[in-house]
C-alpha cells in the first residue's frame, strides 16, 4: 500500500524507517563536521560491505568492533530517526551512512572538509538485487529505479579532494586494491598482516554470517516478509534475469539519463 511510504520531495521512503520530520531535519538542519566520514550509496549497491571494510580499517583488522556492535550503531543512517538522534549526540569523529541524493543532502557538507566515500554499482545488478529485496509489488511504486539522479548528482563532486568514488565491480575484481585505496584516502597506514585481516573479515560470507552486520537482530516488525538482506554479492547477475529486450530497453533509458559522462567511465560498460 502507498501508505507504507513516506513521500519526500517526490521520493518514496519506507515509512517504518523514515519519517518526513527526520528527512526534513536531515536535509535542512543536520550539521556536517570537519572530521566526519560519510558513506554514500544508492540502495542495494554494497553499502554494508563498504561499512564493514571502513570499520575494519579503523581497527586495523581487529574484528571485535564489527562483531560486538550492530552495523547501524557503528555507522548510523543520517535520514533514519534512530540514526539522526545518535549522530546529533555523538562526539568525536563520526562515521555515518546515507542513501540520500545530493540535492536532499545537508548543504553544510559542501563547505566542509568532511570525507565522503561514494560507492556505485551497475544499475542492472542494483535492479535485480532490489527486486529480490523489496519484491516486484514494491518496485513498481519506486520511480527511477536506475538511480540515475543519485549517480549524476554525487558524481559531480568526483574531482573534489575529500570525495572518493568507488565502483562495486572494481571492489569485487580487486578487493585488496580497493582496501588500500580507501586507506590512502583516509590517511591510514596498515601493515600487510592488518590489510589481510581487513580482507578476511570483510568477505561476503563472513559479513553475511555476522549477526551484527546481516540485520538478523532487527526487530521482527521491521523485517519484510521473505526478507533477505544479503543475497549473492556478485556482479553481472542481471544476465540471469534480463531478457534481451529488457536489457536493450534498460540500456536506452540509462544512456539517455546519463548523457554527458565520458565513454568508458563506468566499469560495467
Amino acid at each position: 500500500m502507498m501508505s507504507d511510504y513516506t513521500w519526500f520531495e517526490g521520493i518514496p521512503f519506507p515509512a517504518f524507517w523514515f519519517s518526513k520530520e527526520i528527512l526534513e531535519n536531515s536535509c535542512k538542519k543536520f550539521v556536517v563536521k570537519e572530521d566526519d566520514l560519510i558513506i554514500l550509496t544508492y540502495p542495494k549497491s554494497g553499502t554494508n560491505w563498504l561499512i564493514e571494510i571502513v570499520c575494519l580499517i579503523q581497527t586495523k583488522g581487529d574484528p571485535k568492533w564489527i562483531q560486538s556492535m550492530p552495523i547501524w550503531d557503528r555507522s548510523p543512517w543520517i535520514e533514519t530517526g534512530s540514526g539522526y538522534d545518535k549522530l546529533t549526540k555523538m562526539e568525536g569523529p563520526r562515521l555515518m551512512t546515507s542513501h540520500l541524493p545530493m540535492h536532499l543532502f545537508s548543504k553544510s557538507l559542501f563547505s566542509s572538509k568532511a570525507k565522503v566515500i561514494c560507492l556505485i554499482r551497475n544499475p542492472r545488478d542494483v535492479l535485480v538485487s532490489a527486486y529480490f529485496f523489496w519484491s516486484k509489488i514494491t518496485l513498481e511504486k519506486k520511480p527511477d529505479l536506475l538511480g540515475t539522479y543519485h549517480i549524476r548528482g554525487w558524481l559531480s563532486m568526483r574531482e573534489w579532494d575529500n570525495f572518493l568514488v568507488l565502483y562495486y565491480e572494481d571492489m569485487k575484481k580487486d578487493t585488496m586494491g580497493s582496501i588500500k585505496k580507501i586507506c590512502d584516502f583516509l590517511g591510514k597506514k596498515l601493515e600487510p598482516d592488518e590489510l589481510n585481516l581487513v580482507l578476511k573479515y570483510s568477505s561476503f560470507q563472513v559479513v553475511k554470517e555476522n549477526n551484527m552486520s546481516n540485520y538478523s537482530l532487527m526487530e521482527k516488525e521491521l523485517i519484510l516478509t521473505g526478507f533477505t538482506f544479503m543475497r549473492k554479492g556478485t556482479t553481472n547477475d542481471w544476465k540471469n534475469h534480463f531478457t534481451v529486450a529488457q536489457a536493450e530497453a534498460f540500456d536506452k533509458v540509462f544512456q539517455e539519463k546519463m548523457a554527458g559522462f565520458p565513454p568508458g567511465m563506468f566499469p560495467w560498460e
